[in-house]
């Protein structure tokens, strides 16, 4: 399995070029299978996070390498200032009332892919089932890529576009995509999203700055209001 700084072989540089030239010429649904199909190519990290396009979107890390959990052995905890701590399977999240939403997915540095079709559980319904305090502020994410946090206050969180995303573009999320599970906040650039969603931390104090808030970019990252340049989201 290649790892973080595993150099880029040649034949799988040329495929991705090709196959993004190929989406040019073919369009969306062409470029929505090739990305699906590719994403075995990056499981586990292959030096390409971050580099190039995959099919509609850019795959990015914060380590350089795409963790990798089954469906079998997930397990998404809750807990904090909440009254119920859980450990979750991915199969107890898909048993729970599902909601989809079909929203754009914002880059802040300035790309966007248009009506993305989502599909998992709203994470106010995962806080209500924890028993989350009336008084607790906020709730923090961790990845189980062991770096990547963030954040969002409780009325950020309790939002119905804000998700427990297992299932975007009517497939279940791969490992290049954020999977077995991540956050999906709807209305907030890209990086609120965290990917490979490991902990949901309710909290009593005010939102604690995430990995990209600690580096400078904003708190709270509304689609056109953060950087004032782009539309908002739909």
């Amino acid at each position: 399995m290649a790892t973080a700084g595993t150099p880029i072989g040649r034949r799988i540089v040329l495929g991705l070029l090709a196959a993004g030239a190929l989406g040019v010429v073919a369009g969306t649904r062409v470029q929505r299978g090739l990305e699906w199909a590719l994403a075995p190519i990056l499981r586990g990290g292959s030096g390409l996070a971050g580099l190039l396009p995959v099919g509609r979107f850019r795959i990015y890390s914060v380590t350089g390498a795409t963790p990798v959990r089954d469906r079998v052995t997930y397990r998404l905890t809750v807990d904090g200032f909440v009254d119920t701590p859980l450990q979750v399977t991915l199969d107890e999240l898909e048993a729970m009332p599902p909601t989809e939403l079909v929203r754009d997915f914002q880059c802040v540095t300035g790309w966007r892919v248009p009506r993305v079709p989502w599909a998992g559980v709203r994470l106010a319904d995962l806080l209500d089932r924890a028993g989350a305090r009336p008084d607790a502020a906020a709730v923090r994410f961790h990845s189980f890529d062991g770096l990547y946090t963030e954040s969002l206050t409780m009325d950020q969180a309790r939002r119905d576009d804000v998700l427990v995303a297992y299932e975007m573009e009517h497939h279940p999320l791969p490992s290049v995509h954020g999977g077995p599970v991540r956050l999906y906040v709807a209305p907030m650039y890209g990086y609120k999203s965290l990917k490979w969603l490991d902990r949901i931390e309710v909290t009593e104090g005010s939102a604690p700055p995430g990995y990209w808030a600690e580096r400078g970019y904003d708190q709270d990252a509304w689609v056109g209001r953060s950087n004032g340049r782009d539309d908002a989201a739909t």
